[in-house]
């Protein structure tokens, strides 16, 4: 069941203080407790955050707690922060809020079945988690009837088998029209799932990279764009690497000086009233 608008206005809220607050190195389980009272108290939300609070003290973790609560998050909602959420995992969770943000900002307005679909798709393969559970959590989603469940469910065994852009091609309203055009056939034999529109887009970027598909797609019809990574400025990095091996140099050259000109007194090494030695202050200059 599809929620209300005012819910998906405070989800896309709850979400970006979430990732915001989480920067400001809070704790999540302060930063859930104030968000309680921030949201509106006549959504199903502050109810919603009460068992993830008490889901994270238990666990460690609230995306259990969504997954219980599957009549109000999505199964895509709560597979993306299960993947956020583990330890071994290489997806930020910041960049799952976000996601989870935009697609909450779209389904307040007026979301489509193509563009809740390929919004889904495209932050699968943008931040290469698992197709398999991915599809699977994109068809539960209550805005798909059974033909778009069904389809999305055979994407499983036909993705890098069939290119995506096919796959929306022959689905599409645009292909039935080029099949009319030819005389081969006058009426779908499957159900139609994407526009006119969807379907020329698909078509001439057949055997592409599947990302200019998507990009095409937000262009041309104003679906919303997948929040990439934020890019790290590598000068920045380098920077601090190459001041930190100057750092140690540095040392090294002075006690190799200090040794030239007599040994080195190792006194200064001493704890103030111990016999024993301090260690390096630097934890780089031990290696």
């Amino acid at each position: 069941m599809q929620l209300p608008r005012e819910e998906y206005i405070e989800q896309a809220h709850f979400f970006r203080v979430l990732a915001e607050r989480g920067q400001q190195q809070r704790a999540t389980q302060d930063v859930l407790l104030a968000l309680k009272d921030e949201v509106l108290a006549t959504t199903k939300l502050p109810m919603a955050i009460d068992f993830m609070v008490s889901e994270l003290k238990l666990q460690g973790v609230f995306s259990s707690a969504m997954a219980r609560l599957q009549h109000y998050f999505t199964p895509f909602q709560t597979y993306l922060i299960q993947e956020a959420e583990q330890e071994r995992g290489r997806f930020d969770f910041n960049l799952a809020l976000e996601i989870l943000r935009k697609e909450a900002e779209y389904r307040s307005g007026t979301p489509t079945e193509p563009g809740v679909f390929l919004y889904q798709f495209e932050a699968i393969c943008r931040n290469r988690l698992g197709y398999d559970p991915g599809l699977v959590a994109i068809s539960g989603d209550p805005i798909f009837d059974e033909d778009w469940r069904a389809w999305v469910l055979s994407l499983r065994s036909r993705l890098g088998v069939i290119d995506v852009a096919d796959l929306i091609y022959v689905r599409s309203a645009y292909y039935w029209e080029q099949q009319k055009r030819r005389g081969l056939s006058a009426e779908p034999t499957q159900p139609v799932l994407f526009g006119s529109s969807e379907g020329k887009i698909a078509m001439s970027n057949r055997h592409k990279d599947p990302l200019f598909l998507f990009s095409a797609l937000e262009r041309q019809l104003g679906y919303p764009t997948v929040p990439r990574p934020a890019v790290e400025n590598p000068s920045a990095v380098t920077l601090v690497q190459v001041s930190r091996k100057l750092d140690r140099l540095e040392r090294r050259i002075k006690m190799l000086e200090d040794e030239q000109r007599g040994g080195i007194d190792l006194s200064k090494f001493y704890v103030k009233g111990s016999q024993d030695l301090v260690g390096p202050t630097d934890p780089d200059e031990s290696s």
